[in-house]
């Protein structure tokens, strides 16, 4: 299967609190969420609804796993939407070390050496492994070269605050852009491959 990523990501960089603001969104002292709220036309939210229509499997991290499963998992509304229906029916695999017993159905649970239990997932026939939210699985899955396809969302907004999807230091990677719209309400979808590292010019 392919690893792919479709993430929600301000002008800044922030990742944090795009859909509420929850307690959990609260974290750090973050006060911004729900920046998302309203974001992107129609066009958009049908891109975002086929996205997950073409998933074979996700794969989560815990934070992510429990707001889905608390709301597209147990929502009768959002279990009926063309999303939910998506996420309840295929496989779902959460990377925890703490979560033992989850209750979402279809549910099975990473605990051990997470590079190789992708890699295994990677390795099954299939489509698409799909990654939505969970920055920090996320940026140890592009550590560990893990991801064939990143789809950012960007919506047009600075926070100034919050937890960002790439950290201030950490490892450098080169991507080429296979995709890029803009639709009417400013939101710039834009998808990448990795590329291997970029290339510096030596200094003259």
């Amino acid at each position: 299967m392919k690893l792919t990523t479709m993430t929600q990501i301000t002008l800044d960089g922030v990742v944090q609190g795009n859909g509420a603001a929850s307690e959990e969104d609260r974290r750090n002292g973050f006060e911004r969420g729900g920046w998302a709220l309203g974001a992107g036309d129609d066009e958009t939210r049908a891109f975002i609804t086929e996205t997950y229509q073409h998933a074979d499997a996700f794969l989560f991290g815990r934070r992510t796993y429990e707001l889905f499963a608390g709301s597209w998992g147990a929502i009768a509304d959002m279990r009926a939407h063309p999303i939910g229906a998506a996420l309840n029916s295929a496989p779902k695999y959460i990377a925890s070390t703490t979560l033992s017993d989850p209750e979402w159905e279809n549910t099975t649970v990473l605990s051990g050496d997470l590079v190789a239990a992708v890699s295994e997932l990677k390795a099954r026939p299939g489509g698409e492994l799909q990654v939505h939210g969970s920055g920090t699985l996320i940026r140890s899955l592009l550590e560990n070269g893990l991801v064939d396809e990143i789809t950012l969302l960007i919506i047009p907004v600075i926070l100034g605050q919050g937890t960002r999807l790439f950290p201030g230091t950490g490892p450098d990677l080169a991507l080429r852009m296979i995709d890029s719209r803009v639709d009417s309400k400013g939101v710039t979808i834009q998808a990448f491959r990795p590329n291997g590292r970029p290339q510096y010019p030596s200094a003259r």
